[in-house]
């Protein structure tokens, strides 16, 4: 920034300059004006006197005009210090994107007031805020009061405890702190960066502390086992972008002594959104016999470096899931990210409005946020965290909770085909409805939509986004050989476990096999006829018998078998540059015609067995899966992947969001009601035959 009082000094400078210039000018030409009159002598004597008089004139004022321009500057200077001191450190820019605390004096009317929205006015509210890049929810964000000016921070300041601060700024209030019991002959022991917050009526429903660092993890547990949580929600991962967010304060396995309180690991689940770690707790104090506890922490995995996760159906999934393991009994539920305000705030603030919008049909995110601010400043701390609080909201009115028992799976599905009940029948098309207004962004299909892409898909309308989009190796000088119409799909324990894709055409066959070697594809699930009504559905990517070469790859058929309605073919693919092989199997399944679904769902039930275990045996590389377009059939396969997965593993089914997620990664997924109705009717003959829930054999 150019100081205020440059242009002034200047103006002086050449002032200066001027004056001893023109005394220069008039001491070399004053003997020629010595020959006049004596009038003109006594002029030419007094001239350098004045000239002198001036120049010490303006000496003196260019002093006290360079004395207040250093006195303004420190002052300006001192000011900048101060308002970067309240600024967020770079160390937690995930966290707050480098948010300013609002330091500017409030106008005299006070601050804007935001009021409660009625839920039926939700969906128009949000539209409104999200006009013009979200400009309105940036005002309202930036008109909450940061919670700094509540309260005092003596402890957290203390000398003792400076080091047990990860950020030197993120402090917990002393009216609020977590108060540890005192260790005998240590000052400041009772002190750990975390204070007690409200939920919606629930008084410190809620710890908010900051992710343990190495010189604080026994103090973390010793928080844990004083306050009786038995929840330990988990918002960050431990690394990211190389820096280090949460120090790993449990063992991988077995157990291990922190202080005073033992640790030991109890089971471990693994999910494509959160992991669930279960512990066994245990004082080893001689004040009596205490009896061990049981904790579980679910560690939150899908929340991106920087901003917020895509969509807020896995953190929906996850808090319905902490609320249903969390017992009515227990101490509040720790919560923590990196610095204990950004994610966690939001995960709050989610958890107490979904209570309001049960409680009072209405929404006051920003009232919440500025009452918790008070306990814990700076909780939420970036606008983007703040618009995901409302779009979290907004999923969770319009759609609810479709999650579904295994037991009560049965009776629904009668209720669905009951002719005594057609409304049932219709609920369903309305959920399907539903599912057919989630928006497809094409904005984010640049790369398909380009003209060397675009003949490269079967439907022009099926093509993938660019956030998810299978990449290959770009062949050297030509365009556009990274492309191939493929989309990442997750599955329920692993992020982008199938590929979606469509049946290769001519001239696509090439991309194909790159991208079954490149991505180390062992499994390949094929649903289509290469020929369906008299039209060609997929080019046949294999050779009948023998070899074929496709670019730099050979495909040799090694065995060829039918059982029911799967072809089971095993292929050694060969990349003859490197002289590298591979066995990679394809299962295609004969028994879904092209209109329609398949006639039973046993027979989708076997071929989803065959495949996971094909993966078992191979290691878990993306499953490419296929029909003609690469939406519809492959979709549903995906979905009932998933699905059965979730009744294996938990005895839940949730068809609407295992679909609805598939759609916000892939348009047109699931692409007919039959088929969206077919999802329920396997889960029901799965659950028949498998009526222990027991693994695929």
């Amino acid at each position: 920034m150019e100081p205020v009082g440059q242009p002034l000094l200047l103006g002086i400078s050449l002032a200066l300059t001027t004056i001893a210039t023109e005394a220069s000018i008039d001491n070399k030409t004053t003997p020629s004006y010595n020959e006049t009159t004596t009038n003109s002598t006594d002029s030419g004597s007094t001239k350098p006197l004045l000239i002198s008089t001036l120049v010490l004139v303006l000496l003196l004022i260019l002093s006290v005009l360079l004395a207040s321009y250093f006195f303004r500057f420190r002052r300006q200077r001192k000011a900048v210090v101060s308002s970067n001191d309240k600024k967020m450190p770079n160390g937690i820019l995930e966290e707050q994107e480098q948010q300013r605390v609002m330091l500017l004096s409030r106008s005299p009317s006070g601050p804007k007031k935001y009021f409660p929205i009625p839920v039926e006015h939700l969906e128009d509210e949000i539209r409104i805020r999200s006009a013009d890049d979200c400009k309105r929810f940036r005002e309202e964000f930036n008109s909450l009061p940061s919670g700094h000016v509540q309260g005092t921070f003596e402890m957290a300041n203390k000398e003792e405890n400076r080091e047990k601060n990860r950020y030197p700024n993120i402090l917990p209030n002393d009216h609020s702190r977590v108060i540890l019991s005192q260790v005998d002959g240590i000052p400041c022991s009772d002190y750990i960066n975390a204070s007690y917050i409200d939920g919606y009526k629930e008084k410190n429903k809620f710890i908010a502390a900051q992710g343990p660092k190495q010189e604080t993890v026994n103090e973390f547990w010793r928080m844990v086992w004083e306050q009786k949580s038995a929840t330990i929600v988990m918002l960050t991962n431990l690394k990211e972008r190389t820096e280090e967010k949460c120090h790993q304060y449990w063992p991988d396995q077995g157990c291990w002594i922190y202080g005073n309180i033992r640790v030991s690991v109890e089971d471990c689940i693994v999910l494509v959104d959160y992991t669930i770690r279960k512990f066994c707790i245990q004082s080893q104090l001689h004040d009596g016999c205490k009896a061990p506890r049981l904790v579980t922490q679910l560690h939150f995995t899908s929340w991106p470096d920087f901003g917020v996760p895509f969509t807020p159906i896995g953190m929906l999934k996850f808090l319905k899931k902490v609320k249903t393991l969390n017992p009515s009994h227990a101490g509040p539920i720790t919560v923590h990210c990196s610095a204990g305000v950004g994610r966690t705030g939001t995960f709050i603030v989610i958890d107490a409005i979904i209570d309001m919008m049960h409680a009072e049909q209405k929404v006051d995110v920003f009232e919440f946020v500025s009452r918790i601010r008070n306990q814990r400043p700076q909780m939420v701390q970036t606008d983007m965290q703040y618009t995901f609080i409302y779009q979290a909201l907004l999923e969770y009115y319009l759609y609810g909770d479709t999650e579904l028992d295994v037991a009560s799976l049965e009776k629904h599905l009668q209720s669905l085909h009951s002719p005594t009940a057609p409304l049932d029948k219709i609920g369903l098309e309305e959920e399907f409805r539903k599912l057919t207004n989630v928006r497809i962004m094409k904005e984010n299909m640049r790369t398909g939509n380009l003209p060397a892409n675009m003949k490269k898909a079967r439907v022009i309308q099926i093509i993938p986004y660019d956030f998810n989009r299978v990449i290959l190796s770009m062949k050297r000088g030509q365009e556009y050989t990274d492309y191939i119409n493929a989309s990442f799909i997750d599955g329920y324990r692993q992020k982008d476990y199938f590929i979606a894709t469509q049946g290769p055409l001519p001239h696509t066959v090439e991309d194909f096999w790159r991208m079954v070697w490149e991505w180390k594809c062992h499994t390949i699930v094929m649903l289509t006829e290469v020929q369906e009504r008299e039209q060609e559905k997929c080019f046949q990517y294999w050779p009948a018998d023998g070899s074929v070469t496709h670019g730099e790859i050979t495909i040799e058929i090694k065995s060829d078998t039918i059982s029911e309605a799967i072809s089971v073919r095993d292929f050694l693919v060969t990349f003859n540059q490197e002289k590298k092989s591979r066995l990679v199997r394809q299962f295609h399944f004969h028994g879904w015609p092209e209109i329609g679904i398949p006639a039973e769902g046993k027979g989708m039930i076997d071929l989803i067995a065959a495949v996971q275990k094909q993966q078992q045996q191979t290691g878990n590389h993306p499953i490419t899966v296929h029909c003609s377009a690469g939406a519809g059939r492959t979709g549903t396969f995906i979905a009932l992947s998933n699905i059965l997965e979730r009744v294996k593993a938990e005895g839940l089914l949730d068809v609407f969001q295992a679909v609805k997620s598939l759609r916000l990664q892939r348009p047109h997924m699931v692409q007919t009601l039959e088929q969206y109705e077919f999802c329920y009717k396997v889960v029901q003959d799965f659950i028949d035959i498998f009526s222990d829930y027991a693994n695929f054999k």
